[in-house]
């Protein structure tokens, strides 16, 4: 991997880590159009990055976090879910699914439509949602949004829409989902990033390790980007959107690439 290709990859990391379009499934669209070979260090390098997207939330959020017990309570239990589900099937998503042109293509579609139907066709009951703050979140409606993010696991089905998505459905409002699925993505992504490093036993040459360090630090700066974004947007606006350009960009690189 040369420079251009790791700032391109870790701005695509940064940018699509929070926005409910799947940052796994761009990042294997991403390497497949700059014609990187998918290794294991490649992989490992798409994992590494998510943590630098990941550090932008405590970054911009350490006022909420810090000393509020409750609210670490629930990313905890809300992280169990997929914690225990990404332990038992990791050599299986990495090995297989990871960089699974056919299955990124086919998850961001589905997902995509399913944004939509959700947003036109079921929006109008989500207007009487009672829980406006992450404090009116209990222990079963946080192990229901871990659930549901557990089937982000698939590359291109996004954690992030999965965990919105599964906060709307227990009563939570827009900003609060949104907001939650930022906390949650802590836990859940410096997880898979320790547990990646823990297999790999470490063993990375100094220029891969220096790879991995400018693609942190470009993820972490475009990752403060898209959370301010998505906070704005998501207030005025549904998801539809983000549900058509999943459609689109998927289409286009089947037709373009396949």
């Amino acid at each position: 991997m040369d420079f251009f290709q790791v700032v391109i990859l870790s701005i695509v990391e940064g940018l699509s880590e929070f926005l409910p379009i799947s940052s796994t499934g761009h990042l294997v669209l991403a390497s497949h159009i700059l014609r990187l070979e998918q290794t294991e260090f490649l992989k490992s390098f798409e994992i590494f990055i998510q943590l630098g997207a990941i550090a932008a939330v405590p970054f911009l959020y350490w006022k909420k976090l810090l000393n509020n017990f409750h609210l670490w309570k629930l990313i905890i239990v809300g992280f169990l879910p997929a914690g225990v589900l990404g332990l038992l099937f990791f050599d299986y998503i990495k090995g297989t699914l990871i960089g699974n042109e056919w299955v990124t293509i086919v998850s961001l579609i589905v997902g995509g439509i399913l944004l939509i139907v959700f947003d036109k066709f079921l929006g109008s009951n989500l207007r009487g949602c009672n829980v406006k703050s992450l404090e009116g979140l209990t222990t079963k409606k946080v192990l229901l949004i871990g659930l549901a993010q557990s089937v982000s696991m698939i590359p291109g089905i996004s954690r992030a829409a999965a965990t919105i998505v599964g906060g709307l459905l227990v009563g939570m409002d827009r900003k609060s989902a949104v907001e939650y699925s930022f906390l949650l993505a802590m836990p859940t992504i410096a997880g898979a990033t320790a547990l990646d490093l823990l297999k790999s036993n470490f063993v990375f040459s100094i220029s891969e390790w220096a790879i991995l360090l400018i693609g942190f630090v470009g993820s972490f700066i475009t990752a403060i980007a898209a959370i301010k974004f998505l906070i704005s947007w998501v207030q005025r606006h549904g998801f539809a959107a983000f549900g058509v350009y999943r459609i689109v960009a998927a289409v286009l690189y089947g037709l373009v690439f396949l």
